[in-house]
Order: structure tokens, then sequence, then C-alpha cells
């Protein structure tokens, strides 16, 4: 088991990384071992004991960064230095140099409509390249996997054979799993290699091929998304798009463009934020800062849906106990991939609204979309028409708490008739797509002639609609047996169109009244 080094331990944003210092329950995770808490618990306390130490260190690598630095090149790649920002800095404070190309081992895993469930691997050579399924006439999409993760990992192909069921498309998912498997601090500084690795690849396309980097689409998860930003760098942002999948926030939260994902990476750049709360004291491992143009904090970026769940649920997982374990250490953070992989197969189920933040969004504010529309989080985010119109745009979704993720927002006002009771009215939405459940569109004292609204998500987009059905109850015994309706109901969708349903009856409790369109 790899034990850290004292450039592991300097400081709490490396200590508090994915698997290297983190307990719950009855187990810790470290590396890539699962271990009881009562065989770890003594080295985590002695580790977090050391705090004073751990400040001289960390002022002592700050004072050190002012030494000049060292160099290493490599052929294809150019040089690397560590040299300020990317080393010796606050949120860097480690002279650390990117291993080798060789021991991070970048691999490009080609899948594509003809070999859906078998990777081709492909090298920047002409021979490699036309011997495999590589189209030109399609778009390329790069997917890079994060820290202690590898590219065979399923989630990686499982986004490509996504694609393939609405597209036509290179899909290569990159392996360098031979520089994410070691201490975080230094797979931070050898994304540096995968980016340059992905560049070259880009540029040997054009070159060679005439394939245009426009057509070219990087989708990075967490350290991948700063590899992506990376190779974006290198091609002077002549990448097509960038998608960040919640990119990691220690050692990059906070410092120069130059080494984390920015705007001026690609012409387009997206983010998805799943896990923004600080590293310290809440262990969210993805950065709360806006990279791209247009930056999505579905459920407010903090907490996502379904990863409350106890330990015992969340590890014996219905995808199985690797990914299961992988949820209970970084659920928030491994959200954003699947999200995405969702939006592909759900083109309008991600709809972001422009808010000032997360509360006034919940607070029903920031509905329905502006003339300009909404823009989709995940695969259809380049479809928006205000995409590149400014950068760090923010907008804020709700989405489901499992797969599928995909949510329609509507806004419901309903104008009571009857009787005076106290009670709870509910709405279900009836259209040419699909039926929604029973959604509360209000509680408290029901009144004819008064009108109360609400939002809601839907699991399902009922398309144009045709109808709706109107209940109340209130779980009180009254011998009165009073008797409440719906004069009408309006539904907005959230591209702005209204529909009106009215109806001149009333019913008693539990039972349903149908509306038809005035």
């Amino acid at each position: 088991m790899h034990m850290p080094g004292w450039e592991d331990l300097i400081t709490p944003l490396y200590v508090a990384s994915f698997f290297e210092c983190s307990c719950a329950g009855d187990h810790c995770f470290y590396a890539e071992s699962l271990l009881s808490t009562d065989a770890f618990i003594a080295y985590c306390y002695r580790f977090y004991q050391s705090s004073k130490a751990m400040l001289l260190l960390w002022s002592l690598a700050l004072l050190l960064g002012a030494v000049a630095g060292k160099e290493v090149c490599y052929d294809r790649l150019g040089c690397f230095s560590d040299d300020s920002p990317w080393a010796g800095i606050v949120e860097r404070p480690l002279k650390i140099l990117p291993w080798s190309p060789a021991d991070v081992n970048t691999r490009f895993l080609l899948y594509t409509n003809e070999n859906q469930d078998n990777y081709q691997k492909i090298t920047a050579d002409a021979s490699s390249i036309r011997s495999s399924n590589f189209k030109t006439n399609r778009k390329t999409r790069f997917i890079i996997h994060g820290f202690i993760d590898k590219g065979e990992e399923s989630w990686l192909a499982n986004m490509c054979k996504n694609m393939f069921q609405v597209e036509s498309v290179n899909c290569i998912c990159v392996d360098w799993k031979g520089g994410s498997r070691t201490g975080y601090s230094q797979a931070s500084q050898n994304i540096r290699i995968v980016g340059a690795e992905v560049a070259y690849l880009v540029d040997f396309l054009k070159t060679e091929l005439g394939y245009s980097p426009s057509n070219v689409h990087v989708i990075g998860h967490s350290l991948g998304s700063h590899a992506a930003g990376e190779a974006g760098r290198r091609t002077n942002g002549a990448i097509g798009r960038i998608t960040g999948l919640d990119p990691a926030e220690p050692c990059f939260e906070g410092t120069p463009e130059l080494v984390r994902l920015d705007p001026s990476d690609a012409k387009f750049v997206d983010a998805i934020h799943t896990d923004a709360a600080p590293i310290v004291p809440n262990l969210g491992f993805g950065m709360s800062q806006t990279v791209g143009h247009l930056d999505f904090f579905p459920n407010g970026g903090l907490e996502m849906p379904g990863c409350q769940k106890n330990i015992l649920s969340q590890i014996v997982d219905i995808d199985g106990i690797w990914e299961g374990t992988r949820d209970f250490a970084a659920c928030n953070h491994l959200r954003s991939y699947k999200y995405y992989a969702d939006s592909i197969v759900n083109p309008t189920g991600f709809a972001g609204y422009s808010c000032a933040s997360y509360s006034v969004f919940s607070a029903n504010k920031c509905f329905p979309c502006p003339s300009g529309g909404c823009p989709q989080m995940g695969h259809y985010a380049d479809r928006f028409s205000g995409k590149t119109s400014g950068v760090g745009q923010k907008f804020y979704l709700n989405t489901g708490d499992k797969s599928n993720f995909s949510r329609w927002r509507y806004k419901v006002s309903v104008t009571l008739s009857g009787q005076k009771v106290t009670g709870h009215v509910l709405v279900s939405l009836f259209g040419n797509l699909g039926n929604s459940k029973q959604y509360e569109i209000y509680k408290g004292s029901l009144q004819s002639g008064y009108t109360h609204s609400n939002e809601f998500d839907s699991d399902v987009d009922v398309g144009d609609l045709q109808k709706v059905k109107f209940i109340w109850y209130n779980n009180v015994i009254n011998p009165t047996l009073p008797r409440v309706g719906a004069s009408s109901i309006t539904v907005e969708r959230n591209d702005g169109r209204v529909f009106k349903f009215c109806s001149a009856e009333t019913v008693r409790e539990d039972v349903l009244l149908t509306l038809t369109a005035c």
C-alpha cells in the first residue's frame, strides 16, 4: 500500500482528497485500499495532530517556491517546469514536476458506432488511425477520467454507447491510470502530460488528416477537466468544445487560468458542478468558481439527491459493490458524469435557469425561460444560442435522485371553487407525450376564488397538455362532506407556452376532478 511522503501531508488540500484519508462508519479509504477504521484511525489521528508541523512545512514550501525552478523536456510534448504558477504558489506550494510520458502512459481507446463494445487502441500515427474505425466526417469526443480512475472504467464506455444512440461519432476514452493512481498532488501535475498528449493527437489529426480541431469535444471529469483545459491551451483554443464534469478543486480553485480549465481553452466551455462545497471541512472535491462560458449548478451544486443514503445501501449499490463503494466515497463528485450520460438521451430534460442563486431559484423566481430560451445542461449545451455571449454564466436546475435524472419544470396556478376548508391541493398533468404524477400545489386554507401557484419538476415530459386532474384532501372527518373544485388551472411550460383548463364542478375529498381546455 502506498504511504504518503511529506509532500502529501503538507496541507489539508491534499489529505482530504479522494481516497487518501477519508473515514466514515466502519471503514476508511486510503489510496486504492478499503481498510477497517480500527486499523487506520491511529494513523489518521497522528496525521491530523501534526497540523502545526504541516503549517511549518507548508510555509517552508512557499519560501522554497521562490527558488529557481526545475525543468524537464520530452520529445513531442516539449518542456515542463515547476515555476510559478505551476508550483510554488499558495494553492500548490510544492515543487513537483509531472512524471514522464512513459510513466503516465496515456492511451487512446477508440469506440465507434461500428465497434461499440470493444475499443481499438490508436496512437498519433497515420497507419494506426487509418486501420481503425476513426472517420474524419464525424465529430470526435474525448472522455478523460480523473484521480484514481482508469480509462477502461465502465462509465466512460457507457457514455460512448449513449452517444451512439443519437449520433455517429468517434468516441475516444483517454486512459492515464499510470499517472492517476498516485498521491493527489503528483496526479494533479501529471494531468499536464495527459493534456499535452491529447493536444498532440488533435494537432496530428489536423496536419496529417486535415481534421479540424473545431470538430473535437473534450469531456473531462475531476482532474480530467483540467487535463482537457491543458489540451485546449496547447492548441490555442482551437478545440471546438470542452466540458468540465465537476472540475477538481484541490490545487486548482483560485489558481491562474494558465493552470486550470478556463473559457479561453476552447471555442465553447461548459461545466457541471456537483460537489462544490469547500474541501475543508466539507470534503467537497469539486470547484465552486466558474470555469466556462456556461456553468451549471444542479440542485445548487453542493448536495445531490440520492447521495444521502445510509452506508450499507450506498455500498451495496444496484451497479455492484465497486460502483457502490465509489458512490459512498464521492457520490456528489461522481454525479456529474452520470448527469451528462443521461443528458445524451434526454435532449430536453436538463434545462438550466439563469438565476441569482439556487435559493432564489428554489423560491420560484426564475421561471420560465427568457426569450432566448434556456440552455440544456450536458450534451446539448452547445445548442444554446447565447452560449458564448459571456463567461461565467450561472444556471440552476433540479434533477432526480437516481437515473433517469432528467426533469421537466412546470408552473401550475389553481383557482379554487366550492366550500371553505383546510387541506392539500394536488394536480397531475396529461399530455400527448405522457402523464405526470400528482404534485402538491398548495396546503392551507382552501377558499373559493383564491388562486395558488407552485412550480414542480416532473420526471416525465408530458409535451402539449390535453387535460389536468385535480384532487384535494385533509384527512379530517367532516359530517358536512365539503366539496371543493378548481374553476381554472393554468399550466406554464419552461418555454413560456401557457395551457388553461376549466371546470364548473366540485368534488369531495380524494375524488379526482378532470379539467379540460377552456
